[in-house]
Formats: structure tokens, C-alpha cells, sequence
């Protein structure tokens, strides 16, 4: 509404006044500047520091509880061998406690790796018909497959947790890793007869020899009476000392292996 001389009335010029004072605060936060993004760039520092702290933690997620309690990698040999208890260049080696060394020796005996392994002893045993008492068929075939576990697990556990412990000897291999290959495979054969202790000094290993030779002597207890000889004894004591031998030759060269072959630096 206007008046008679084009002017505007005082209503609306006051209507005007008020809503030009309601809409200023709006219009003034519309008009002040934004607030600038944060930045995305991160300096050189904080990205290393990102990168490291996110390697270390896939490093962490990678090893096992069992490998963090006892210093040791479970770098499986041709990927499905187990090789537990070994020492690869670890800077930080824990001392082990009884209660670890019974878990090396289990996760060893129990790993899935051992069943067909088992199983393909038992099949030679079943081809040679040795022992013959017991015969052919399925349940001599059971027999002979719970013979081999048996020789295996009571044979790991004297020579990586039993007597160890008693003994306060150290069960873990150390990898040698540098040297020419006589050197290092003359190292590998030698620890089968020397070993560290608790407390980081070498002796004899008592473990090894004394353990497998206990080993033996109880497997006459589920072995038929035909083989419950000197000589099947011993050769059980050679055969667990054999196999120990040829496990730390390859625990020794498989990261050679793993470098050169497989293209793989580090477990």
C-alpha cells in the first residue's frame, strides 16, 4: 500500500526495518568466508612413521602367539613342512619356559603335516609287511599307522620338551645362514650332538641322543614282541636321530631356497 504521493506508508517501511533485522545475522554468517579443508598432505615424517607403524603391525598379525612366546618362525619348508622351534636371525630370542617348550613339541606332533606323513610310513610298513605279526588288511595297516605317530610324538616330545626341561637345555634350531655350504651343512649335522642351554652356553645335547634312545626303549610297549629286539631298538634310536638330522639340514638351507627359488626374502 502506498500513499497518495508514491511514498511508501510507515507499515510497510516498518515491516521493512524488521525483516531487513531478522535476515542480517543470516546474511552476515552466509557472507563470512569458509573455513579452509583440512589438509591432506602429510609431511614426509608423518608418512614414514605411518608406513612403519602400519608395517610393524602387519608383521605382528602375521606371526603367530606360539611364534612370539618363543622367538621362532614357522617358515614352512616347501609351504607345508612345519618347521617349528627354528631361530631366524631373531634379534630378540626369549628364553624359553618349560610350559613353551611342551607347546614347540605339540604344535610339532599335531600339525596337519604329520598325518600323511605318518601315513606314508605306515604304507611302507604295510609293502615291506613289517612287522609280519601283523598282517595285511585295514586294521594291520591302523596298527602300523599308530606305531609311526607313536615313534614320532613320544620322540618329539623327549627330545623337545621332556628332557629339555629337565635338563635346562634350549630345543630351538639357530639357523647359521651365512658361510660356504660344507660349513653350513657340517653346522646343521653338528647340532644333533651339540646344543645351547638355558642360560646360553653349548654342552652336549643330552636331549637329542638321550631323549630319542628313552624314545625307543618305550616303543616296545605297542610294538609286537618280534620286534622288541636290540637291533630293532637301536635302528628305531638311528632312524629318530636320521630324521632329526635331515629336518635341521632343511631347516638350515630352506631360506637359501625360499630366496632363490620361490623369490621370497623374507618368511
Amino acid at each position: 500500500m502506498s500513499n497518495q504521493n508514491g511514498r511508501p506508508s510507515h507499515s510497510l517501511l516498518l515491516i521493512s526495518i524488521f525483516l531487513c533485522i531478522l535476515t542480517a545475522p543470516a546474511t552476515a554468517r552466509g557472507q563470512e568466508p569458509a573455513a579452509p579443508p583440512p589438509s591432506s598432505q602429510q609431511t614426509p615424517e608423518s608418512k614414514n612413521s605411518a608406513d612403519t607403524k602400519e608395517k610393524q603391525q602387519g608383521e605382528k598379525k602375521k606371526r603367530s602367539k606360539l611364534e612370539q612366546e618363543t622367538g621362532t618362525t614357522n617358515d614352512r619348508i616347501f609351504e607345508v613342512m612345519p618347521n617349528y622351534g627354528t631361530v631366524e636371525g631373531a634379534e630378540i630370542i626369549p628364553r624359553l619356559s618349560t610350559g613353551k617348550k611342551f607347546k614347540l613339541a605339540t604344535a610339532g606332533v599335531f600339525d596337519y603335516f604329520t598325518y600323511p606323513f605318518i601315513g606314508t610310513l605306515a604304507a611302507i610298513g604295510q609293502a615291506n609287511n613289517s612287522p609280519k605279526s601283523w598282517g595285511q588288511g585295514w586294521g594291520a595297516y591302523g596298527k602300523r599307522y599308530g606305531a609311526s605317530f607313536a615313534d614320532n610324538g613320544i620322540g618329539t616330545y623327549m627330545t623337545t620338551a621332556v628332557f629339555p626341561s629337565i635338563l635346562r637345555e634350549d630345543p630351538r634350531y639357530y639357523q647359521r645362514g651365512k658361510g660356504r655350504f660344507g660349513h653350513r651343512a657340517f653346522y646343521s649335522i653338528s647340532r644333533l650332538f651339540v646344543t645351547r642351554t638355558d642360560s646360553g652356553h653349548t654342552r652336549f645335547n643330552f636331549s637329542e641322543i638321550v631323549g630319542n634312545a628313552v624314545a625307543g626303549g618305550i616303543s616296545n610297549i605297542y610294538h609286537p614282541p618280534e620286534d622288541r629286539t636290540v637291533s630293532r631298538n637301536l635302528n628305531t634310536w638311528g632312524m629318530l636321530i636320521m630324521w632329526d638330522g635331515v629336518s635341521n639340514e632343511m631347516k638350515e638351507f630352506w631360506p637359501d631356497i625360499r630366496r632363490k627359488v620361490f623369490r621370497k626374502n623374507t618368511p
